[in-house]
């Protein structure tokens, strides 16, 4: 099983396998099931942050500015849709490199910081993704990140992936490209799971050893709603989560439970444990993450308020933890925590993604694709919010799976879907 937490190659504090300042001498033996906490490096672990500008984006900067004796942004990508924001970070970073993916924004931008290199487009961001640095965050949004991931772990770096979409799209090659500690999961959830499997000790890298991984979800804006009272949902409501502070297309996500059906996608991807035991509970307080259930009955949970920063800097800092890098659980305080059982006739979408995720091949990519251009329909106002997973399910139904080996195969599918969602979304506003 690979448990993404489990194995980097370097000491807490020394750079990780396939980075520039990685060495064969700093490998962790493969039997020590944990790290111990070494000395602080001698130079600031350098960082490439893709998203930069966007929500985990700039949460990652937090924890690097915070830090700067550990760490150091060696480069910074961003779509090019806020030249303001990510010129302000440029002149506060002093990065080495910077990419938009937008091109028209290269002279406004070039204006604003000055000789710093600026490449553009999708090789300019497949540039920085493969630039020299000891990690590479994956923070875009969507399906556009696939390339990213590639470049990155093409060029020997450590991912720490927030873009799950490119992992799910592109399973096979992404796991084909990545080694053992190689990619580092951000998202809450499987920070969550890979910190429960190492604490686990040997067992925890033992599938035999687990019973099942259990993801929790918050439950989004409209927990407790049956199907019939979501028929009149507006973009206001669904954007209102009641615990995390998100992007717009996470947050939508996260109220059609379609977050939670790629996560569950992901979680088969990462740990290698089948869906049929990975669980989904409701649990409104978030403030347990995830848990690991073992075959004797025992059962263990990380827990923290809900703050991405917290994943953000176990990434950045792997196997260290970062001081200081969200607040705590205050045990002096009385607590309630609940959970409860997943509602799938009012939230169909994790079964839909247990379904894909089984077919497996091009089957997720569809799904993801298919999603973000109903959840842009929704936003827009051309589709209803229950239209969303109904139409993802339809375009699933009618997908003939084919095997996801090549990038090609998985862009086809990804056009494939957007253009079938694009035109049932029309039929249905017409």
């Amino acid at each position: 099983m690979q448990t993404p937490l489990a194995a980097p190659a370097g000491p807490a504090g020394a750079a990780p396998a396939g980075s520039p300042s990685a060495s064969a001498s700093q490998a962790r033996p493969a039997d020590r099931p944990g790290p111990v906490r070494p000395p602080r490096p001698a130079e600031p672990r350098s960082i490439v942050v893709l998203g930069s500008t966007g929500s985990v984006g700039t949460q990652a900067l937090e924890v690097i500015e915070r830090d700067p004796a550990s760490f150091r942004v060696a480069g910074l990508v961003a779509g090019g849709g806020q030249v303001d924001a990510l010129a302000a970070q440029v002149r506060r970073l002093r990065p080495e490199i910077v990419a938009v993916a937008d091109e028209r924004a290269v002279p406004a931008l070039r204006e604003a910081i000055g000789p710093v290199p600026i490449v553009a487009g999708a090789e300019g961001v497949a540039q920085v993704a493969a630039w020299p640095c000891d990690i590479v965050l994956n923070g875009i949004t969507g399906a556009v990140g696939l390339t990213s991931t590639l470049a990155a772990l093409s060029a020997g770096r450590v991912l720490a992936l927030a873009n799950k979409e490119s992992l799910i799209i592109g399973g096979p090659l992404v796991k084909r490209l990545a080694g053992p500690g190689s990619i580092l999961p951000v998202d809450s959830e499987h920070s969550a799971l890979a910190q429960c499997l190492w604490a686990a000790g040997p067992s925890g890298y033992d599938p035999a050893q687990v019973q099942r991984l259990v993801v929790t979800a918050s439950g989004g804006p409209f927990r407790g709603h049956a199907r019939a009272q979501l028929t009149g949902v507006t973009p206001e409501q669904a954007l209102k989560h009641p615990t995390w502070d998100m992007g717009t297309v996470i947050t939508l996500n996260s109220a059609t439970l379609v977050n939670k059906g790629l996560e569950v996608i992901e979680a088969n991807l990462l740990f290698d444990i089948p869906f049929d035991r990975i669980a989904v509970v409701v649990h409104p307080q978030s403030v347990v993450h995830s848990m690991v259930e073992f075959v004797d009955g025992s059962t263990i949970a990380q827990a923290s308020p809900p703050d991405m920063r917290l994943p953000i800097s176990l990434t950045l800092g792997w196997p260290s933890r970062v001081p200081g890098a969200a607040r705590a659980v205050d045990w002096t305080k009385a607590h309630t925590w609940t959970f409860e059982p997943l509602d799938d006739q009012a939230f169909p979408a994790v079964a839909l993604a247990r379904h894909v995720g089984t077919q497996g091949g091009t089957a997720p990519a569809v799904y993801n694709a298919a999603n973000e251009v109903c959840v842009e329909a929704f936003l827009t106002g051309r589709l209803a919010f229950l239209g969303i997973v109904d139409t993802v399910a339809a375009v699933v139904g009618e997908h003939a799976r084919t095997p996801a080996d090549s990038v090609e195969e998985v862009l086809d599918a990804d056009a494939w879907a957007r253009a079938r969602a694009g035109e049932l979304v029309a039929a249905q506003a017409g």
